[in-house]
């Protein structure tokens, strides 16, 4: 499997001539809020918990551009995380759209968790609300999916971001079984449920591409929680007219590799970001050990300008509960966390009143 990942995914890395800009954005999209009435269809579809959020990922490319990869290589981990479970939808439900409209209609299949390289279901691609004109809408045979709730914008009554179309097959390489055993038909796995690797990838062997060519958004995701929603991903795209190819990273680029902040991705209903700014590289700071059984260090480098009493540390449970902090105490500052049960938690840097960094924090013992 791993030689195989090697295969698909690096050879096409073969062409990099230069760096280039072809991707523009990354959406996240909040496609839908359940409610009661959804949880109420729990003996068909499975355990919705009310107020869960159904989130879509979208990857805005410059025309010309076709999306080839989301993936992990060891120095640029792909995660995919929430502080609670992933909704996984028991009746239709798997790790990707392949689900048919009709199967889509019933109970609440539309709110599946999976991973794509364009499609919505089975010959249909995923859009934007904002970019669907709301004919041919779905109804739900079970009268759920109903739900205005103003955090979700547009409801899916009303455009549901599904258009007829065929699309690309989704291709796995590098991943154990188990790494994905997350988006499974079932909603007993652990928490938090965490999607990690640095030697896998989800993919289109033929490259994938937008409805709109001119806008040229590919969806390439959706992931429903109650919890908070954690993306850090790396992706490679490639320019049709030159066949460059290009690779965005997360966090510390080498070679030919881009920096693009916004594969950084904290969101939930009530916590929609911690971050105010990224603004301090992964070298400029070291949290020692980690994972860690009780201590931490946090040291900076020397180049970093502290401002004095306003320089602060927060760490923060994946519900966005602050469970400790104080003031940096300069380069190197202990955190004593023996009180913390063991998890994955978020650790906030604010220099100034502005948060300049931040990283995740894996308690053991």
């Amino acid at each position: 499997m791993r030689v195989l990942y090697s295969i698909c995914l690096f050879t096409l890395l073969i062409v990099q001539l230069s760096a280039q800009q072809g991707l523009e954005r990354i959406i996240v999209e909040k496609y839908y809020v359940s409610d009661e009435s959804d949880k109420a269809v729990d003996g068909d579809g499975g355990e919705l918990p009310v107020n869960s959020v159904t989130y879509r990922v979208f990857v805005d490319m410059l025309p010309d551009y076709i999306f080839q990869a989301a993936y992990g290589t060891p120095g640029h981990d792909l995660i995919i995380g929430t502080s609670t479970r992933f909704f996984n939808n028991e009746d239709r439900g798997g790790r990707h759209p392949t689900y048919s409209r009709s199967q889509a209609e019933n109970n609440t299949v539309m709110l599946d968790s999976w991973l794509s390289v364009g499609a919505g279901l089975r010959d249909h691609t995923g859009i934007l609300k904002s970019r669907d004109n709301g004919v041919d809408n779905m109804v739900n045979a079970d009268g759920v999916l109903q739900n205005t709730a103003p955090q979700a914008g547009i409801p899916l009554t009303q455009q549901d971001g599904i258009i007829p179309g065929l699309n690309e097959p989704v291709t796995v390489v590098g991943f154990f079984d188990t790494d994905l055993s997350v988006l499974d038909d079932a909603n007993d796995g652990p928490i938090p449920s965490i999607i990690k690797t640095s030697d896998g990838a989800w993919s289109s062997l033929n490259g994938s591409v937008g409805p709109d060519p001119d806008e040229n958004i590919v969806l390439i995701g959706q992931f429903t929680t109650d919890g908070i929603l954690q993306l850090e991903l790396n992706l490679q795209i490639r320019n049709q007219t030159t066949f460059v190819v290009e690779n965005y990273v997360a966090r510390n680029p080498v070679n030919d590799e881009i920096l693009f902040e916004g594969l950084i991705h904290i969101d939930s209903l009530n916590y929609e970001s911690a971050i105010k700014e990224v603004a301090l590289s992964d070298d400029k700071v070291t949290l020692f050990p980690n994972p860690t059984s009780g201590d931490l260090t946090i040291t900076l480098d020397r180049d970093v300008v502290l401002s004095g009493e306003n320089d602060r540390y927060t760490l923060r449970s994946m519900d966005g509960s602050v469970l400790a902090g104080g003031n940096l105490t300069g380069y190197n500052t202990p955190v004593d966390i023996h009180h913390l049960t063991p998890g994955v938690y978020v650790l906030f840097l604010e220099l100034g009143h502005v948060y300049i960094y931040t990283d995740k924090v894996v308690v053991t013992r």
